[in-house]
């Protein structure tokens, strides 16, 4: 987004999300999400008067897979792994925790996440989901798996459908091959922002609850003549006034400080800017213009999850897209691949490539469509179309 977008990978549903030659057990810092499976609210509920004031009403089980993640360190301590739990939220259907592995481990930080699931998913089971002493603390009174307290963590008389899933899978994770969702912290900084995303959590939830078409994925919306993935506010598409911004990445200060003036300027009287978001101008001025609150629609290469991912129905802009979605301030477009073969498009890109060589005294070799520099000169002239019709 507020950068360059790499090229589209293959559809891959089962692809493991782990970085290539990476050492499991030596010293790092991991952030983790694991969700529930289809996503069930098993550890409590939102609640909260406003964003601000938004927070997770933990039930009885939510409590203790809390306590767990408090105590894992603790626990993983006796079996010889160093470990410090800097961050942990426990959401209605998901859990994140970043976590940093202090010395080298005797297996891998994948072992300790995997216990932890294991933990949880027992003493739901013996617990929470057969009959007994806590069993009504899950599907309600009167359900057919509930006992006693079932009522205490889905509610009076809420639906079974969760323990009739986990009858059939006898775990309460999301099944993934990877077995969770992790981000590896390399750079300066990253923690703190990934901390304070953690924390955040409720408030972007209550957010995206309470604004639901404005995070809502749709394929295939038509914008003169071309095909889009689109998330954000589609009444942007109708605003009379528009700009396109473009800005080479040989561009002087000078020249970015006086295209920042003149675009500020027309935002301020109302128009809307249409940009990739490419080139650090380009990318210089799209903040700009969000932090001041001004509407933006991105083009972009490649910044939703593939159709038919395992990520598509949960897709939610990162960062400041997100603040920016939620007030219906933006509109993310994602070019079908047949956008980028349109006729007016293609021409308008290989004119733009052959005068790029020619002010380099070097002859014009057309590249195919799928290349990277192909689709971000494409993406340009995209946003020229989309602003000047």
């Amino acid at each position: 987004m507020d950068k360059a977008q790499g090229k589209r990978r293959p559809v891959d549903t089962t692809r493991h999300h782990r970085e290539n030659g990476w050492d499991y057990r030596g010293r790092a810092i991991y952030h983790f999400t694991l969700p529930v499976e289809a996503r069930y609210p098993l550890f409590g509920t939102l609640e909260g008067e406003s964003a601000d004031k938004a927070f997770v009403r933990l039930n009885p089980f939510g409590l203790q897979v809390c306590r767990m993640l408090g105590g894992l360190a603790q626990f993983y301590e006796r079996k010889g792994y160093a470990l410090k739990v800097l961050t942990q939220m426990v959401m209605p259907d998901h859990v994140h925790l970043v976590i940093q592995v202090l010395e080298p481990l005797p297996q891998s930080i994948g072992a300790v996440v995997r216990g932890f699931k294991s933990a949880c998913t027992k003493v739901y089971k013996e617990e929470y989901f057969c009959g007994g002493e806590n069993a009504a603390k899950v599907q309600g009174k009167g359900a057919s798996y509930s006992g006693e307290n079932a009522a205490k963590v889905h509610g009076e008389g809420a639906p079974v459908h969760f323990a009739r899933i986990f009858a059939g899978r006898g775990s309460i994770w999301q099944q993934d091959p990877a077995h969770y969702h992790e981000r590896i912290l390399h750079a300066p900084g990253q923690l703190r922002r990934m901390i304070d995303y953690v924390k955040d959590n409720p408030r972007r939830l209550w957010l995206k609850t309470r604004n639901p078409d404005l995070f809502r994925l749709h394929r295939r919306t038509e914008v003169n003549g071309l095909s889009f993935t689109s998330m954000g506010n589609h009444f942007l598409l109708d605003w009379p006034d528009r700009q396109a911004v473009e800005m080479s990445r040989s561009a002087t200060d000078e020249q970015v400080e006086e295209r920042l003036r003149t675009t500020m300027a027309a935002a301020h009287n109302g128009a809307v800017t249409y940009t990739a978001a490419i080139s650090k101008g380009e990318q210089l001025i799209a903040r700009a213009l969000r932090e001041q609150g001004y509407p933006l629609v991105v083009l972009l290469n490649d910044g939703f999850p593939q159709e038919g991912s395992p990520h598509e129905r949960y897709y939610k802009p990162g960062g400041v897209y997100f603040e920016a979605c939620s007030k219906g301030l933006l509109l993310l477009l994602e070019p079908c691949g047949q956008a980028f073969l349109d006729a007016g498009i293609r021409s308008a890109v290989e004119e733009t490539l052959r005068r790029k060589a020619e002010t380099r005294h070097l002859s014009y070799v057309p590249i195919p469509a799928t290349a990277q520099r192909y689709r971000f000169v494409a993406l340009n002239e995209i946003a020229q179309r989309l602003s000047t019709t």
